[in-house]
């Protein structure tokens, strides 16, 4: 089970990793972010950013170095991570890499309830998630073959994992679809007579009331 965080924000541990290269103020942290893509990897609120920091700072995983100015810009902190920031990232990241968490898809929350759509309109909708997930892909695809021979491996592991994750999205659908659209799927008949009469035959009833 994954340890409860003092801070718990996922975007606090990429801010220790970019200062763990470095001494940075919050202006170039949000910059590398997005230069790096990492609103792909998790979701970013960018307004939190400087609450992040604070929290951060609060809890002595960073800390403040100077305070600087470039021109007429406001002055800006620069920050650096502490011992207990490397402490905390590195045990963060063990327990992020070592151990399994729940996770809850959008479409598992909507697979869950799935029968209250008629199966033939799931079957459309299902057939232009395929589409769009074809052209995201081979769009992530060609992004990553563009940086292959330029960036190395280690840099470019989440892309990988995000298109694998795509890959395997795309091959449960394509064989829930094909089910559906043959009449193979078990109790896909008493599914659509539910559509068809309005009626909720008495053995499903039973069952969704218990479960």
């Amino acid at each position: 089970m994954a340890k409860r965080r003092k801070v718990n924000n996922l975007l606090g541990l990429h801010i220790m990793a970019l200062l763990s290269i470095r001494p940075q103020h919050p202006y170039e942290v949000a910059a590398q972010l997005r230069a790096f893509g990492k609103d792909q990897d998790i979701k970013i609120q960018w307004g939190s950013l400087y609450t992040v920091v604070q929290n951060l700072e609060k809890h002595g995983f960073i800390e403040a170095t100077e305070t600087v100015r470039a021109g007429r810009r406001p002055e800006r902190t620069v920050y650096r991570i502490t011992e207990a920031g490397r402490q905390e990232m590195t045990d963060w990241m063990r327990d992020l890499v070592g151990t399994p968490e729940p996770d809850y898809p959008r479409l598992q929350a909507a697979l869950s309830v799935l029968g209250v759509l008629p199966p033939d309109e799931v079957a459309d909708l299902l057939e232009q998630r395929l589409r769009i997930l074809a052209l995201e892909t081979d769009r992530m695809r060609q992004e990553l073959r563009t940086v292959a021979h330029e960036v190395p491996r280690l840099f470019l592991i989440e892309a990988e994992f995000r298109i694998a994750i795509r890959e395997a999205e795309v091959a449960w659908v394509t064989g829930l679809l094909r089910e559906l659209r043959d009449g193979t799927m078990a109790g896909i008949a008493a599914w659509r007579r539910i559509h068809e009469t309005g009626e909720v035959p008495p053995d499903l009833s039973e069952f969704m009331t218990e479960t």
